[in-house]
Formats: structure tokens, C-alpha cells, sequence
């Protein structure tokens, strides 16, 4: 069954940083894209940034400058680099991949979120 587990969240002052990582088990064959969604409370799931198997990256105009998504292929990790934070970035922060298992057909696979909370 796989499974991603997220870490890397917490509470950070305005201006500070954080890294966000996810990491994929569990019968993979091959991953292709892999990313991060946030929700805020009292909003929609959003795109943050994705990231192809070949390290092509897409993100929110919002994140473009200030996070950076990169990727280990070989750990089958994600990871989310997140400078000059602000409160409007607070959300839980799921990572998500879009997987070929060996044994079952190709599906997207969601962590359990990570909480970041950006405040004074």
C-alpha cells in the first residue's frame, strides 16, 4: 500500500522559513509528478507547486520567488522550501504524488497534511 508521510511543519514568524518534506513507500514502480496543495481554514485546497519526474516546476503566482519545490527520485522525497513566510501562507500543507504501483493501477496519493502557521 503506498503511503506518503509528510514532516517539516511549525510555527514560524513573519519573514522566516521552513522546509516541508514528504516521502512515498510502500510498492512504488515509478512516480511522476509529485507537489503540494495547502487549505486554510474556511477555504479551498490550492495548488502550491509541482514537480515533474524530469524537475520541470509549476507554482502559484503567489509562492513564485519566496518557495521552492524540489525533488529526490532516487529517495522518492518531495520537498517544499518555504522563505520570507507570511501569515497568509498558514495553512496544512499536503503533499501529493501521482504514482504507478507495482502491483495496482496508476493513482494520486495525498499525506496526511502538515500544519504551518505563520504569526508573531
Amino acid at each position: 500500500q503506498v503511503q506518503l508521510v509528510e514532516s517539516g511543519g511549525g510555527l514560524v514568524q513573519p519573514g522566516g522559513s521552513l522546509r516541508l518534506s514528504c516521502t512515498a513507500s510502500g510498492g512504488i514502480f515509478s512516480i511522476n509528478d509529485m507537489g503540494w496543495y495547502r487549505q486554510a481554514p474556511g477555504k479551498q485546497r490550492e495548488l502550491v507547486a509541482t514537480i515533474t519526474s524530469g524537475g520541470t516546476t509549476n507554482y502559484r503566482d503567489s509562492v513564485k520567488g519566496r518557495f521552492t519545490v524540489s525533488r529526490d527520485n532516487a529517495k522518492n522525497t518531495v520537498y517544499l522550501q518555504m522563505n520570507s513566510l507570511q501569515p497568509e501562507d498558514t495553512a496544512v500543507y499536503y503533499c501529493y504524488a501521482d504514482v504507478i504501483p507495482i502491483f495496482n493501477g496508476r493513482d494520486e496519493y495525498w499525506g496526511q497534511g502538515t500544519q504551518v502557521t505563520v504569526s508573531s
